[in-house]
């Protein structure tokens, strides 16, 4: 039986060594159990932060505020979303090429999205199950395309930090907490491409039997990582960071939706607080950065845009941007991850 995490989820070795489709399967089904948990502790914050909104501005007013809601604002916020993810595909095709994978394009489009039904996930490194669906695919072991995994978790992250600290640095506030949640978020995934380290740790620990098939591991994982070379990462921040600013644009076009029209010189204060609510989120660890985020929100919004967005309008916008921003997402990538299950025989 194949090793799993602490957290539950199956580590490196123990997702390498799953051989059966059912097997593989059975695990997910463990995983949406999760996921339904995930789901309705947010919902749960939802109901929260109504029951706030709803005890300083009333019922009726809360209720009319959601209400009011047009919905071509709303469809503009979903495209946005999903323009960001379109955006980074190709930055997936570089990796893929750069380690020798070789998959017809709207398949690859299809296991590319499947992987952010799992962005849930602790870290999110459930998005390692491409790397079992290549493999079943195509034959290409699993350790042979998880570096592509982590190349894309590192770019996100960094694109995400790029982003949050130039709205800062264009709003001209929050700069030194902004390097600090970035130092937090990105440093720790620096040692996922210096191979240095590791090799270094290999040898020092290379003597202790039951660590020899995780350290083996190791050194197949930066073997195949070296393939993809440090230009590879260059080139996909080119789309990475354009792709961050759409979430951005979501929460603008949902804070219009709610009849606010914002001057052009308040995007940026958008922008950073759509980063700095997720950033703090993100280091947190909190699975879909439930409550963090949310909270973080709805106080930037109130802090930083009282002039234009009362707290009930705030509660409002924050609901109505996590449905979009994480849910409708959940939603068209869990549908692609049951379409690459006919993969998994």
């Amino acid at each position: 039986m194949p090793r799993q995490s602490s957290n539950g989820f199956m580590g490196l070795e123990g997702l390498s060594k799953v051989k059966s489709g059912a097997k593989y399967r059975a695990r997910i089904r463990r995983v949406r159990h999760v996921v339904y948990i995930i789901l309705g502790v947010s919902f749960a914050i939802f109901a929260i932060i109504a029951l706030f909104a709803i005890g300083s501005v009333g019922l009726e007013r809360f209720v009319s505020i959601l209400a009011s809601v047009k919905p071509l604002y709303l469809l503009l916020a979903l495209l946005s979303v999903l323009a960001g993810y379109l955006m980074r595909f190709p930055k997936w095709l570089i990796y893929m090429r750069r380690l020798g994978v070789r998959v017809p394009v709207a398949k690859d489009f299809i296991i590319y999205m499947s992987m952010y039904s799992m962005d849930i996930t602790p870290g999110r490194w459930g998005r390692g199950i491409v790397s079992y669906t290549i493999n079943r695919l195509t034959g290409i072991s699993f350790v042979r395309t998880f570096p592509a995994v982590v190349a894309d978790i590192i770019t996100d992250s960094a694109g995400f930090s790029i982003v949050a600290i130039g709205s800062a640095l264009l709003i001209g506030k929050f700069v030194d907490v902004s390097l600090i949640f970035v130092a937090l978020l990105v440093g720790p995934l620096v040692f996922l491409v210096m191979k240095g380290p590791f090799f270094f740790m290999k040898r020092m620990l290379y003597r202790f039997r039951a660590l020899r098939s995780f350290l083996d591991m190791g050194h197949m994982y930066f073997e195949s990582h070296s393939l993809l070379g440090i230009d590879s990462y260059a080139y996909s921040m080119a789309f990475t960071i354009p792709s961050m600013l759409m979430n951005g644009v979501a929460l603008y076009f949902v804070i219009a939706g709610f009849g606010i029209t914002l001057p052009a010189s308040e995007l940026a204060l958008v922008v950073f607080i759509y980063s700095s609510s997720f950033l703090v989120g993100m280091v947190s660890g909190v699975p879909a950065t439930l409550g963090i985020t949310d909270g973080l929100l709805i106080g930037s919004m109130t802090l930083l845009m009282g002039s234009y967005i009362s707290f009930g309008v705030a509660a409002a916008v924050t609901i109505v941007y996590r449905i979009v921003t994480v849910w409708f997402v959940q939603l068209f990538s869990s549908l692609a991850l049951f379409r690459t299950m006919r993969y998994w025989k």
